[in-house]
């Protein structure tokens, strides 16, 4: 089964493979029941949304995340930085998240980022995080998924050194378009990384299978022979800038 990755928006992003994952829904623009896991990274109101948890998750709800939203959330399963755990052969690792020389996202807080395995794909979402010592323990990431909105996160250039520090096979920026961020900071961030980057509008869908990187992009068309192949659908200005 291809997996498909959705950036609904902000930080929100939607994987579909073997499994339904949401990971910090908000403004979700339609209910749709489907989540089979809920991965939540930290308390404040543009990442842990119970409304829109509401929209998104089956029955009963299956949701990660900090202790502290999870006691506030009333159900679901804490996980701390370090701790891991497997649900329906998905393996999922809460990485840590904070901001060094900002009071926004303090490291006591115990807030987290996302290592997922799904359909033996890689995926790190970082969370709202700078560019932190551990991140040095990441191995085989495919796709970092990387804030980029500088302010209550990493900007775009200290995202491209993380990611050049990570070394995935492609990056995919966020944190930008609503709140905080512009697209010229997701550019900026693309420019920078040494890595394939997608940016991908709100809303836009990303396919991932085969052996291929192919996307559909402004001036040439298609790219082949890239990590494996991805297929953006319903769209109208998908960019690959690396």
């Amino acid at each position: 089964m291809a997996l498909s990755i959705e950036w609904i928006g902000h930080s929100s992003f939607k994987l579909k493979g073997s499994k339904t994952i949401y990971i910090d829904p908000w403004r979700i623009p339609t209910k749709s029941h489907d989540g089979d896991i809920i991965l939540i990274s930290h308390n404040h109101h543009d990442h842990f949304s119970p409304f829109d948890i509401k929209k998104i998750a089956k029955e009963p709800w299956n949701v990660y995340g900090p202790p502290d939203v999870i006691k506030e959330l009333g159900t679901g399963t804490p996980l701390n930085p370090g701790d891991s755990i497997k649900d329906s052969g998905i393996r999922i690792e809460a990485i840590p998240a904070y901001t060094i020389h900002e009071l926004f996202h303090p490291k006591r807080k115990k807030w987290v980022g996302f290592s997922i395995i799904i359909d033996n794909i890689t995926i790190y979402y970082a969370g709202d995080t700078d560019l932190i010592p551990e991140m040095r323990n990441l191995k085989k990431v495919c796709i970092a998924l990387m804030p980029v909105g500088g302010k209550f996160t990493m900007d775009a250039d200290e995202a491209a050194r993380a990611v050049n520090f990570i070394n995935p096979s492609t990056a995919i920026p966020y944190h930008w378009g609503s709140i905080v961020g512009t697209k010229q900071d997701a550019e900026q961030f693309a420019g920078k990384c040494k890595c394939r980057t997608v940016i991908p509008d709100p809303g836009e869908v990303i396919e991932l299978s085969g052996e291929y990187l192919e996307v559909n992009y402004r001036k040439t068309g298609v790219v082949k022979r890239m990590y494996q192949t991805w297929k953006c659908r319903n769209r109208k200005d998908c960019v690959l800038l690396r």
